[in-house]
């Protein structure tokens, strides 16, 4: 079994400045932005950027990458108008990936916002498939915490988006955002009977990435709040079934917990290598 296990770190001063912040918080995979979530915007990657980049992932880490999408981007909306905005915003972050040697974009679905279910996963489908994705990089639907009119909250959302699309996708879980929509990882039973119900509804072949995270809620509550990696509501127990589950050996982890009571990501990181038994 081999850990990969990294962070979300920064790129602030140049993408390839991501590099040196993983190894520093002792990761050896991890995620990143490629610009402010909070905004539509153009990547921007230079040439040399990504070629320092590149040569910088080869040479300090083993685990593959993840570039996570803006938060403005909403596959499932029924308006024309941020359809647009966020399939442009797609097809920029997949030829940003491309550029850097990333194999994946993680994106939510969004918000169905009146279309319905149904509606809301066809419309993501829909612009899934007109993004014109590159060779080497793969699509990942992250899971959700479930609130509103939000879809990804329950693996069904995760497999309809799966089948409908005739784009190969995959699927990207986050514990803290999964134990928010209800399903229970705060016993080692717990974590076997939902990753059970995960394979039987969607398929652990389309586990290709996790945002390992804790809870500062409790199951069932779709607040979404991240906490230090077993002193949340999924707790120790939890998270050691999980980091020691046999179908989840080699999935790549990277962490969103908070920076606070003194702990940070390299606290975190440290923390899931104690859990982990190899």
């Amino acid at each position: 079994m081999s850990l990969k296990v990294g962070a979300h770190v920064s790129i602030a001063g140049g993408v390839d400045n991501a590099v040196a912040n993983q190894v520093e918080v002792g990761g050896n995979c991890g995620q990143i932005f490629t610009h402010s979530p909070q905004v539509w915007q153009d990547p921007g990657i230079g040439d040399e950027e990504a070629e320092r980049f590149r040569e910088g992932t080869e040479r300090d880490l083993e685990g593959p990458w993840v570039i996570h999408t803006s938060y403005l981007v909403n596959l499932c909306t029924p308006k024309e108008g941020l359809r647009e905005k966020s399939l442009d915003s797609m097809q920029k972050e997949v030829d940003a990936a491309d550029k850097l040697g990333i194999p994946y974009v993680n994106v939510h679905l969004g918000a169905h916002t009146g279309a319905g279910v149904e509606g809301g996963l066809d419309n993501a489908a829909s612009v899934i498939d007109d993004v014109d994705v590159p060779d080497g990089v793969t699509i990942l639907i992250e899971s959700d915490a479930g609130a509103g009119t939000k879809l990804g909250g329950e693996f069904e959302h995760l497999a309809g988006i799966v089948d409908r699309t005739d784009t190969d996708i995959d699927v990207c879980v986050d514990t803290a955002h999964a134990f928010a929509a209800g399903y229970d990882l705060s016993t080692p039973e717990a974590v076997d009977q939902t990753i059970g119900e995960f394979d039987d509804v969607v398929g652990l072949e389309h586990l290709e990435y996790v945002h390992l995270n804790d809870s500062k809620h409790e199951c069932g509550t779709n607040k979404d709040e991240h906490a230090h990696i077993g002193e949340g509501h999924i707790g120790e127990a939890g998270m050691e079934r999980f980091l020691n589950h046999p179908d989840l050996a080699d999935v790549p982890l990277a962490l969103e917990t908070p920076t606070e009571d003194g702990k940070s990501f390299a606290w975190n990181i440290e923390r899931v290598r104690e859990l982990r038994r190899d």
